[in-house]
């Protein structure tokens, strides 16, 4: 008997640390993970954990630390432990009742790493009674990690880059003006005032129009004849159109000397009210408020001019500084300048690429080039002679991005952000790079400086896919038939739009076979699935170990 006692002794020990302990251990059916499997994004495995206690599981005096652990070939990586405890014990966690059980919810977030496609999500525990220490063993809860989200860091390789325009233009419309003076009540031109200045250009400028036709093309002469708002009004109407036709056949001399010929526009203004006005308020006139106040309340002439005649004070300042100005006539050239034609600008280049200006060699580059050699040729040509214009640099940069030298293109970049800081494609063009790199913060903080880039809509939309917002990068992609804005409809579940944008890429690669197994995978077509992997591989051979690890084809590559 007493033996029997002795033999009992080691069960009831194994029974205190389990069953006499009232604690069952926990099993993979008390937990439930979404999303199932688990997915990357914005760099992180996130996670829901629902934890469901059932009655009389729970001992009332028990502390349970539960931890989740992702695991994979070559490491792994704990999330933060959430800790349940039963009625009894006096802390502060949360409460699972002994008689009802209870339920919990908790959160899992690791930074992402290579290898976890093929994981497997545990949960540990570190379980007390007391100062006891309960062993439970650990539970798989969830396998796998979808890591569809992180193509973008590939498909941001072919994306649209920012690329600086030009402001050539292949025709520039200019105006010269020459302005003259007249005496009061008067018409006739004053050798003072054709000797001036403005009349001088204009002279000159018509010169210049007669010895280079095939540059410069005279389109009209605009004639403006102004008589100044003072005396009666008949009087100033015929004054202002006298002025006007002597000033017109000043013009028209000057047309025939240069043996050119083109229409003389002429209009005339009685009574230059609104230069008054321009030039009263410009004016530092003691007076001038009243003066203006009287301009809005009367809208008759005569009555204008007596009213303002009343203010003695002011009007002999008036008459010294303000009417003199309005009694005048403006002469405007209207004329093209046509600028070398595409043809001209090549043989320039080839010539003397010193004469052509930046605009000529960028619009050279980005319009006339036929290989991608040539258009690096003309923009270091760009570059060389106009080391302060930043569009060379940023376009030499995207030419550097197409080919895949980043290391080349952030240099190119970086110079062109040295020149102009805020310049918007450069800033954009860095922002692609950070994402294709996974930096998503500095992605983040370069593109929000390029909103006025040409591609200004598809670098947010992957900035929104790096961040996992995939509606939002979706709608940015509304527009563009490439492999990021397929992803960006598969991971928002946009099953029949990333169909449709798949089907309209020109040009499809290996990239855009896999999105298409993947989106395959989804509707569970295998044989799609297997078509479109073959021929992804076939491009891209680095994707057939990807694919044998990627969770989207688990069922398939079983």
């Amino acid at each position: 008997m007493k033996k029997r006692i002795l033999g009992l002794l080691p069960v009831c020990a194994a029974v205190l640390l389990s069953g006499c302990s009232k604690q069952k251990t926990f099993v993979s059916d008390n937990f439930a993970v979404s999303p199932t499997p688990l997915e990357y994004v914005a760099g992180d495995v996130p996670a829901t954990i629902s934890i469901n206690v059932p009655a009389k599981m729970m001992s009332k005096k028990v502390v349970v630390e539960c931890v989740p652990v992702l695991k994979w070939d070559g490491g792994s990586l704990a999330g933060d432990p959430f800790t349940l405890q039963g009625e009894m014990v006096e802390a502060n966690h949360t409460i699972i009742s002994y008689k009802n059980g209870g339920h919990a919810t908790m959160r899992f977030c690791v930074p992402f790493k290579d290898g976890m496609e093929k994981s497997d999500l545990m949960m540990q525990f570190n379980a007390t009674k007391g100062k006891k220490v309960l062993k439970m063993p650990t539970v798989k809860i969830g396998n796998g990690v979808k890591c569809t989200a992180s193509l973008v860091t590939k498909t941001a390789k072919t994306a649209n880059f920012g690329v600086a325009t030009d402001n050539f233009q292949r025709v520039i419309s200019q105006k010269q003006e020459a302005a003259v003076k007249f005496l009061i009540g008067q018409a006739n031109l004053r050798g003072s005032e054709l000797n001036s200045q403005t009349v001088q250009d204009f002279i000159a400028t018509l010169k210049n129009i007669k010895n280079d036709e095939q540059s410069l093309v005279l389109n009209n002469i605009e004639v403006s004849a102004y008589a100044s708002p003072d005396g009666a009004y008949a009087i100033n109407e015929r004054l202002a159109e006298k002025r006007g036709d002597v000033s017109a056949g000043y013009v028209n001399q000057q047309l025939k000397q240069n043996n050119l010929a083109t229409a003389v526009d002429t209009k005339y203004t009685a009574e230059d009210w609104e230069g008054f006005q321009a030039l009263v308020s410009q004016s530092n006139l003691p007076d001038k408020d009243v003066i203006l106040r009287v301009l809005s309340m009367y809208q008759d002439p005569e009555q204008r001019e007596r009213e303002i005649r009343n203010v003695a004070v002011v009007y002999k300042e008036l008459a010294e500084a303000v009417l003199p100005e309005l009694r005048r006539a403006r002469m405007v050239i209207n004329y093209d300048v046509i600028g070398r034609s595409d043809d001209a600008i090549m043989e320039q280049y080839e010539k003397d690429a010193s004469k052509l200006s930046a605009e000529e060699l960028i619009y050279a580059a980005n319009m006339l080039s036929s290989t991608v050699g040539q258009k690096e040729q003309l923009l270091k040509k760009t570059v060389s002679l106009y080391p302060n214009d930043y569009r060379a640099y940023n376009n030499l940069g995207e030419l550097a991005l197409q080919s895949g030298n980043l290391d080349a293109a952030q240099g190119y970049l970086r110079q062109a952000l040295s020149i102009n800081p805020n310049a918007a494609e450069p800033n954009v063009n860095l922002g692609m790079i950070a994402v294709q790199e996974g930096n998503f913060q500095d992605a983040e903080m370069y593109i929000a400086k390029g909103v006025s880039a040409n591609n200004f809509d598809e670098a947010l939309g992957h900035l929104y896919l790096a961040q996992g917002k995939y509606n939002q990068a979706s709608a940015k992609f509304h527009n563009s038939s490439n492999n990021s804005a397929a992803l960006s409809n598969i991971l928002s579940q946009d099953y029949a739009d990333a169909l449709k944008t798949l089907s309209n890429i020109k040009n499809p690669d290996a990239m855009t076979y896999y999105l298409r197994a993947v989106l395959a995978a989804r509707m569970e077509d295998k044989s799609e699935v297997k078509e479109n992997l073959a021929k992804a591989i076939a491009l891209d051979p680095s994707l057939a170990k990807r694919a044998s690890n990627d969770a989207e084809f688990s069922d398939d590559n079983k």
